[in-house]
């Protein structure tokens, strides 16, 4: 099958389109979406420094060459990565490295934070304990909270996440199947608070596929591997509920992820956004007197 745009043969099919496309088409058409992104939603402001959460994997591979190729002849934006070591053995080694041999190529600062230094612990022995909730509650709350005072401590006025469009879908929809319609109003981008940097996600338009599709077309040293804890079970039944529905829907994902955003502005009158205060025991804005990550740690004051 020859690409849409040239005489080329194709690589992919896009169902949402209609459209078959080269390498080169499918790379200008994933830049093109992310440009927009970043404008529609101001992104990115004068004189930022923009820190993007470098895992290693896809997402944030492609995330931060992105950044730095559309930013890095910018005199006022700045590009820094940070990286969390959560201490998940055989895994999160690998994924650090292929991290910096990115940066290294890249020439963008690379800052890497752990969890036994800011927590006196690992996610592993902290699975090992059998804590109440599961790996990914521990985690999730951990790593946000040890992102932002990195990112903070380090100057940053931007946070980048690599969550693609099948991760906002799939949030949007367990937020819904939840009735959580205070953490769907969230997912939108708030006002600056204290302490509290503001999170961007320049690749919410971008199915998985093609992020994947676009790290092996650039050659980006990228680890495929998935954390061994990774087993959320209503997001995995969501996740292939989504991928059904947009085989045989093309363009559900987007729908859904349009929907989010034509319901948010309307229902931030009714979820106003809380102000922050900071947490009792480690300093950090919580929306009570302590934060979640204290909270499940067992902190006191």
């Amino acid at each position: 099958m020859k690409c849409k745009k040239c005489n080329k043969t194709a690589i992919h099919f896009q169902p949402y389109s209609g459209a078959h496309l080269c390498g080169f088409h499918l790379i200008e058409d994933i830049e093109r979406k992310v440009k927009h992104t970043i404008r529609q939603h101001s992104m990115v402001g004068r004189n930022d420094t923009i820190a993007v959460a470098l895992s290693g994997g896809k997402d944030s591979s492609v995330l931060l060459y992105l950044m730095h190729k559309l930013f890095h002849q910018r005199p006022d934006i700045t590009i820094i990565a940070i990286s969390i070591d959560e201490g998940i053995s055989g895994y999160r080694a690998g994924t650090l490295e292929h991290a910096k041999e990115l940066t290294q190529k890249l020439g963008v600062e690379h800052i890497i934070a752990n969890f036994k230094d800011e927590y006196g612990t690992t996610l592993d022995e902290i699975v090992a304990k059998g804590g109440e909730k599961g790996p990914c509650s521990y985690c999730g709350a951990l790593r946000k909270h040890l992102l932002n005072k990195t990112a903070r401590e380090s100057g940053a006025t931007r946070l980048a996440v690599g969550h693609n469009l099948d991760d906002e879908a799939q949030t949007v929809m367990m937020n819904l199947l939840r009735g959580d319609v205070e953490r769907l109003v969230r997912m939108s981008p708030g006002c600056v608070q204290p302490g509290l940097i503001l999170r961007s996600k320049p690749l919410r338009d971008i199915p998985e596929k093609e992020v994947a599709l676009y790290a092996l077309q650039k050659g980006l040293p990228v680890d495929f591997s998935e954390c061994p804890y990774a087993y959320s079970a209503i997001r995995g039944e969501v996740r292939d509920m989504l991928n059904d529905f947009e085989v045989r829907h093309p363009g559900t994902k987007y729908s859904v992820l349009r929907s989010q955003d034509k319901l948010a502005e309307p229902l931030r009158h009714s979820f106003p956004q809380a102000v922050l205060n900071q947490c009792s025991i480690c300093g950090e804005p919580t929306a009570g007197d302590t934060c979640q990550s204290c909270k499940l740690l067992g902190r006191k004051d």
